[in-house]
């Protein structure tokens, strides 16, 4: 019996250690939350890496399946916190960056992506290129 146990406690040895590596890995370098709303208006608050390339901030998804994707495609107006400012963004993702998205994202944030790619396969990785919108003005009378 006490085989068992120990069988047991070294399968939720090697569980929890790949889950806190994976954690390490994610949350390390620069995460930014990207915060999504649903139709009905509800937020989904979302941490991602981010790259810079071509004059604009890029994202990555995992795939198109995601949940935090499917709901960015349908309302595509986000905001982004990046280095504690806020911002608001249009969303266009663009598959024909992908190579230079995940080259970036693999030179950006090295061991962290190679590990996290071992687990997950980049090859249907969408990237999301971010349009800055406009900010509002009010217009005063004088």
């Amino acid at each position: 019996m006490k085989w068992w146990i120990r069988i047991l406690g070294g399968l939720f040895g090697v569980v929890l250690l790949w889950q806190v590596s994976q954690m390490i890995a994610s949350e390390t370098g620069e995460v930014v939350v990207v915060t999504t709303r649903a139709a009905d208006g509800s937020t989904r608050d979302t941490r991602l890496w981010v790259v810079d390339y071509d004059g604009s901030a890029w994202l990555r998804a995992g795939g198109d399946t995601s949940g935090w994707y499917q709901q960015m495609l349908a309302e595509p107006e986000i905001e982004l916190e990046r280095d504690g400012t806020r911002a608001r963004y249009t969303v266009q993702p663009d598959v024909t960056q992908r190579h230079r998205v995940n080259t970036l994202m693999r030179d950006k944030y090295a061991w962290r992506d190679a590990y996290i790619s071992f687990l997950f396969s980049r090859d249907d990785a969408v990237p999301i290129r971010l349009v800055p919108r406009p900010t509002e003005q009010k217009n005063e009378a004088t």
